[in-house]
């Protein structure tokens, strides 16, 4: 619990001109298939049965190594489980998945984890996952917060039910960056010449271009995308900008090759753990939340268990089993004084870090930064053509 490790893998949206090939070679246009009415949601569940075990495909380091919350749900539930690390990023999970959901046939996996995103949106508009019996989410129903609810990429919790979160927001060394930074505009700011990380995926800079300009990603226009991509050009071509990074940019700001960064909150809370002068903020115009959702693919062998076991990790003592371990967002809320009584029996470094985690805003975001919190653009597969040339210009000039 103690030992800070490095998350840098677990949010890797790739950047659109990949996505792009992937979706062209699997030859996914005009294939966008109509969501099953409720009848038809009903008659499936009714058919199902609980068959006793469960295939759960996720991402490194998302589960504690001793299989603490599996074990438990093993022994409550009688369902036997297979877990499996493999699930490193959104396109290439996705690339290889569509081919197979295609041609009508099982992944092998009764639950997968994917983030809010572009491949997301694919599986659903292509039918490739199921809908959720919401009458087996009563864990989901109770504990879950708000802010967990009703999605934007997933209005309902139709199809997933979040496993965990992050912010994207701005990180800066307090070393060199002796002023509060609350504001985005510090990234386009000109004292801070040749000493500014962006992101290089496409989604990511996209949003921080936009909500610099005041609008909201989630509802922007083609127009939108235009003045976000010139405003972030003009960032470039003014010198600001060290290197667009994907997953390295933690390491620069820390060794100070950058002063200020875009950045993901889990990073930057394990280089608080280590002692690490950097700090993060929510810009008060907005930052970006992020969230990694378990859903079950069509053809799932065991659609029953796998519900189980989605509404089992939202139970407060097993979420906060699993947010001690993986230290992001938990989409839990009452983890966090969980954690806070643990502590209270805790002593040494135990007690430190779990007092340390239970009062970061990077775990557990006030109220005050959910509000100010925004998704991605959703993006049709016609969308992405005219949005990926736009900030990939940027990204790869």
């Amino acid at each position: 619990m103690t030992q800070p490790r490095t998350r840098r893998d677990v949010f890797r949206l790739a950047g659109l001109s990949a996505a792009g090939l992937a979706l062209s070679a699997c030859g996914v246009q005009g294939q966008k298939a109509e969501p099953p009415k409720a009848d038809a949601v009903a008659d499936y569940w009714a058919q199902q049965k609980k068959n006793g075990k469960v295939v759960f495909a996720n991402w490194p380091e998302y589960m504690p190594e001793d299989h603490g919350p599996l074990k438990k749900f093993q022994q409550e539930t009688g369902i036997s489980y297979e877990y499996k690390e493999v699930i490193n990023e959104n396109t290439e999970f996705f690339g290889k998945a569509d081919p197979v959901l295609r041609a009508g046939q099982p992944l092998g996996y009764d639950i997968v984890v994917m983030t809010n995103g572009i491949q997301l949106q694919h599986m659903f508009t292509l039918g490739y996952a199921v809908m959720l019996d919401q009458s087996k989410m009563p864990n989901f129903q109770a504990n879950a917060g708000e802010a967990y609810k009703n999605r934007a990429y997933d209005p309902g919790n139709k199809y997933t039910m979040p496993f965990a979160s992050g912010i994207t927001g701005i990180a800066y060394n307090t070393k060199y960056v002796k002023d509060k930074i609350t504001s985005i505009d510090a990234l386009f700011d000109a004292k801070y010449e040749g000493r500014v990380g962006m992101m290089a995926d496409a989604q990511e800079i996209a949003n921080f271009g936009m909500i610099a300009l005041g609008v909201d990603p989630e509802t922007s226009t083609e127009d939108d995308w235009k003045k976000a991509g010139e405003k972030l050009k003009a960032q470039r071509e003014a010198g600001i900008v060290r290197k667009y990074y994907n997953q390295d940019y933690i390491d620069a700001v820390s060794r100070g090759d950058v002063w200020l960064t875009m950045a993901w909150s889990g990073d930057v809370f394990q280089r608080q753990l280590a002692g690490e002068p950097v700090a993060f903020v929510v810009p008060e115009e907005g930052g970006t939340i992020w969230t990694d959702n378990m859903l079950i693919p069509k053809g799932a062998a065991n659609p029953v268990d796998a519900m189980t076991l989605m509404d089992f990790l939202y139970k407060p003592e097993i979420a906060a089993e699993l947010d001690e371990y993986i230290q992001f967002v938990t989409p839990v809320p009452a983890v966090q004084d969980l954690l806070r009584k643990k502590a209270e029996s805790a002593s040494g470094e135990d007690k430190k870090a779990l007092l340390d985690m239970a009062e970061s805003p990077l775990m557990f975001p006030t109220e005050a930064d959910y509000a100010k919190l925004r998704s991605y653009t959703p993006l049709t597969t016609a969308k992405e053509q005219v949005f990926n040339p736009i900030f990939q210009s940027v990204t790869q000039a």
